[in-house]
């Protein structure tokens, strides 16, 4: 459901900008905090824990209420406060508020509303299409504006999502498959977003779930912030006898592929990714996997330019991704449009 808030202006270049790009990061003047910073700054407000978005070192944190027991376990004892979605504060005259991205528990987009202007930061998200459902964090919701700050991760046409509940039978089958065949099932994905959203969707009565001892932290922050993860068990230093690991689905995060840990699992075993960049043939031959699965945290490229559309947005001002392609396509179509040259990225190699 679009967040509804009052008509803003339309030129929205008229007037200074509520965003610009500084070494630290992505900065507000009027309102001087920063979003997302890279650098060690006084004043962030986090779109979501993921590290490229969320670092130590800064003196306050903003973020939303929902994702605050995932950003405090990947940064520790900080000083954070936080919003529901929707609610609004006031900082140095700046309007400042939050609203769902699709993309992990706790994800949002920032509102900014000054000088008769409104700005949104996407930060990173995905809308999901009528019918497909995430139950691991709030969906995705379009917010009006008049300039939108979006990523494009996977900013080329090429790039068109199957549905989630497709993908997830197809790994399902694919569990299935390797537990009537007695090999365990191996799953690279990112620790944080991904494996949960694979652990809520797959059919745990296939057999027993085990995970990295990286991704279990994770899950146990989800589930005490009310996100429903079936069992999950931590796969011990030593490994596991063959016999408990059969018809076991095993998640790990895509780094434990570059080590030794896969050895835990015995010399026969199948081993799938799931990632969008699996859409691509040469990418799952790229990591070696078995199998490869495009499930993705982020808009595909309808989801991009669908979501530009929704608000409205006369400036679009494109980060991390194909921003050329993005940016080019997005003037064809009569729009204002350039990018920002940040230090986003995929922190999981695979994790996108």
């Amino acid at each position: 459901m679009t967040q509804e808030h009052p008509p803003a202006i339309r030129n929205a270049t008229a007037a200074p900008p509520l965003v610009v790009a500084r070494p630290e990061g992505l900065y507000c003047p009027p309102g001087d905090f920063y979003i997302d910073p890279w650098r060690r700054v006084q004043r962030a407000v986090i779109t979501h824990a993921h590290a490229d978005h969320a670092r130590t070192g800064s003196a306050h944190y903003l973020a939303t209420r929902s994702g605050e027991a995932v950003l405090r376990q990947r940064l520790g004892d900080i000083t954070l406060q936080a919003l529901d979605y929707g609610e609004r504060i006031v900082h140095h005259g700046v309007t400042l508020s939050l609203h769902p991205a699709g993309h992990v528990l706790g994800s949002a987009q920032v509102r900014l509303e000054w000088g008769g202007q409104v700005w949104v930061v996407s930060g990173d998200y995905k809308p999901e299409p009528a019918g497909d459902h995430n139950p691991t964090c709030a969906p995705f919701e379009p917010v009006r504006c008049d300039c939108f700050v979006t990523e494009c991760t996977f900013g080329l046409p090429v790039y068109r999502w199957k549905p989630q509940r497709q993908l997830l039978d197809e790994v399902d089958a694919w569990w299935q498959a390797n537990a009537d065949a007695g090999v365990p099932s191996l799953l690279y994905g990112y620790s944080l977003g991904k494996a949960q959203r694979l652990l809520a969707g797959v059919d745990a009565r296939i057999g027993p779930i085990y995970v990295h001892p990286a991704v279990e932290p994770i899950n146990r922050a989800y589930r005490d912030s009310g996100v429903r993860l079936p069992g999950t068990l931590v796969l011990p230093p030593s490994g596991l006898p063959k016999d408990e690991l059969r018809r076991a689905l095993v998640v790990a995060p895509p780094g434990a592929a570059q080590g030794d840990w896969q050895k835990k699992l015995g010399s026969d075993v199948s081993d799938a990714m799931a990632s969008g960049w699996m859409h691509l043939r040469g990418m799952r031959r790229r990591y070696g996997v078995d199998r490869g699965f495009a499930l993705s945290d982020h808009a595909d490229w309808p989801g991009l330019v669908g979501a530009i559309a929704a608000t409205g947005a006369q400036r679009v001002i494109v980060t991390h991704g194909q921003e050329g392609v993005l940016v080019r396509w997005l003037q064809e179509q009569g729009l204002e449009a350039g990018a920002f040259e940040t230090e986003y990225g995929d922190e999981g190699g695979a994790a996108a």
